[in-house]
């Protein structure tokens, strides 16, 4: 089987230049849209300019200047976005909306990963608790203009990510984009959600912290704090630390993130074994 065009938006951020990264990797011809906002940000530009020095294409293109937007997707089989919702989440939907347009004239799309990689929307949105549910809220409305629109999909969610580490189930964030790269050429992850939950990562907070004390060689002292006690203290908070905080409550009181059944054929770890994922373990072994 031939390898795809993959074409990164928000190609230098957090689990962009990883996904970049693990796209060269795997052997893809990649493609990373340069966009003029980046102005002069010399992180942004020195993380461009040595990914095209590994033989990635770097493309001029804009949210702002929808043709150009359109021209780009024209050059890939495969859009993946992971622009950050993490300061303005809701100027993220709209520009992604925008990026479903554009894929959807455009017309050559064989699949595309739009910016998820958290929590699944389509598990939670149900049981999920004020204001926090308005983010999945959101994901839905994009999840919906996709599947309107007719684009082969694979929607990746990752749980928690291992730098933030506050999921119940973590993730190293190379691994996140090494399992997701994986699915974009796989018949079996057409139009579904993968999950990247590996068994070894499945943990309470309790025993990551008995894992960190087991590799310290020291027992820490411990707090334990109520679900009620929690939620009072979220009153004083703002609207946006609010929304935060729900899913604090959801994942690590609720436990929503295990609360369901993952089958082996919609789970990363189970479907692409040769992937030695990294532990908690492992992870911590490196701040020791």
């Amino acid at each position: 089987m031939g390898k795809s065009k993959v074409l990164v938006i928000g190609g230098t951020g957090y689990l962009g230049r990883r996904l970049v990264k693990a796209s060269l990797a795997q052997g893809h011809e990649t493609y990373i849209l340069n966009r003029p906002e980046i102005g002069v940000d010399i992180d942004k530009v020195e993380i461009l300019v040595s990914f095209k020095m590994l033989g990635a294409h770097l493309i001029t293109g804009s949210f702002e200047d929808y043709n150009s937007l359109v021209e780009a997707v024209k050059l890939v089989d495969v859009v993946i976005c992971a622009i950050s919702g993490v300061h303005v989440r809701s100027h993220q939907i709209l520009l992604q909306l925008k990026l479903v347009q554009a894929i959807k004239e455009a017309g050559n799309v064989k699949r595309f990963l739009p910016s998820e990689f958290g929590m699944d929307p389509g598990k939670l949105i149900d049981t999920a608790m004020e204001p926090g549910k308005v983010t999945l809220d959101e994901k839905m409305i994009v999840r919906k203009a996709i599947e309107e629109a007719g684009i082969p999909f694979t929607y990746v969610s990752a749980n928690g990510f291992a730098g933030y580490f506050w999921g119940a189930i973590y993730n190293n964030e190379d691994d996140i984009a090494t399992y997701a790269i994986k699915t974009i050429d796989d018949p079996r992850t057409l139009n579904k959600t993968i999950y990247i939950s590996p068994p070894k990562n499945i943990l309470s907070q309790r025993e990551v912290v008995q894992t960190w004390e087991k590799l310290i060689g020291k027992e820490l002292q411990k707090i334990t704090l109520s679900k009620e006690d929690f939620l009072d203290s979220m009153k004083v908070l703002n609207y946006a630390q609010q929304v935060g905080l729900t899913h604090y409550h959801d994942v690590c009181y609720e436990g929503c993130l295990t609360s369901f059944e993952i089958g082996d054929e919609e789970e990363a770890s189970k479907l692409y074994p040769e992937v030695k994922y990294t532990t908690v373990e492992d992870y911590l072994k490196r701040h020791v």
